[in-house]
């Protein structure tokens, strides 16, 4: 007498189930990713083994008591977008270099790459900001 079993064993593997829990889980690290945003600005520190040349069109030098300088001309904070303008009119897309004193803090030097950003939202321009350093002994 021969029995049947009701219950046979299959021995496929159905991966629909696996590639779904991939995708949602795809889609949560790239919606957090997106959401995390460090508040950091990037800078190059005052001396580096870099050797970034570029062309420059306007040199905005910050001395150790905090003045301001748009090449030798000395520009108050207040004036420093104005004077930006003027230097870099007629380029289309220019470089303003900005060479700072090593104990000059950050906010002077963000200072002058918010009056660049300013100028490029008013004229619809693509000017860059560089900060000089010097070679790393």
């Amino acid at each position: 007498m021969a029995l049947k079993r009701r219950n046979q064993r299959r021995i496929d593997f159905n991966s629909s189930s696996m590639s779904d829990l991939v995708f949602l889980l795809l889609i949560f690290f790239m919606l957090t990713s997106t959401l995390v945003a460090p508040n950091a600005i990037k800078l190059l520190l005052p001396q580096s083994n870099s050797r970034t040349m570029a062309k420059q069109t306007v040199t905005v030098y910050i001395n150790e008591k905090m003045n301001y300088f748009v090449g030798d001309r000395p520009v108050n904070e207040s004036q420093l977008q104005s004077e930006i303008t003027v230097a870099l009119k007629g380029a289309a897309e220019g470089t303003v270099v900005v060479r700072s004193d090593k104990s000059v803090p950050v906010q002077y030097v963000v200072t002058v790459i918010d009056a660049v950003n300013n100028i490029n939202n008013e004229t619809h321009q693509n000017h860059k900001v560089l900060l000089a350093t010097s070679a790393k002994k």
